[in-house]
């Protein structure tokens, strides 16, 4: 059984953040940020096509919207200090499988090809919004 004096006593061990550089989402943070002692992870949520203002990008063109996608990492990863050459590890999740060689050529202008990511790669059937169609979930490392 938990008290409070335990949740009292318990160290933080991330910060919850919203980036200025993207949408301020309801009911969650877009980046959790630890600290490892000489860097810090960053955990981000899955990305989505959407602008800073909250309005989708590229509705019915999955090309605009990974592109978006990526802006948004690369922003969110860059408010903390990093680069993209910092992400470690991205998820895709994509309506259409089919559409991998678009993923692929638009995150090959985001990561350095030579060392990418690990990275995993999902269909789905749906994701939140019907106009949604892809979401990117990324961890980056950054050293202090």
């Amino acid at each position: 059984m938990f008290s409070t004096t335990c949740f009292a006593q318990q160290k933080v061990v991330a910060t919850l953040e919203n980036p200025p550089a993207v949408v301020t989402p309801k009911g969650y943070s877009q980046v959790a940020v630890i600290d490892m002692g000489n860097s810090y992870m960053l955990l981000l949520s899955g990305q989505v096509a959407l602008d800073k203002s909250g309005q989708l990008v590229g509705k019915g063109d999955v090309a605009a919207q990974i592109e978006q996608t990526f802006a948004n990492i690369k922003a969110i990863v860059e408010s903390k200090g990093g680069t993209m050459a910092n992400v470690v590890k991205l998820n895709y999740y994509l309506i259409d499988v089919a559409n991998i060689q678009t993923v692929r050529a638009i995150r090959d202008k985001y990561i350095d090809v030579n060392h990418p990511p690990a990275s995993t790669l999902v269909q789905v059937s749906k994701l939140f919004r019907d106009d949604v169609l892809v979401e990117i979930e990324a961890t980056a490392v950054i050293p202090k």
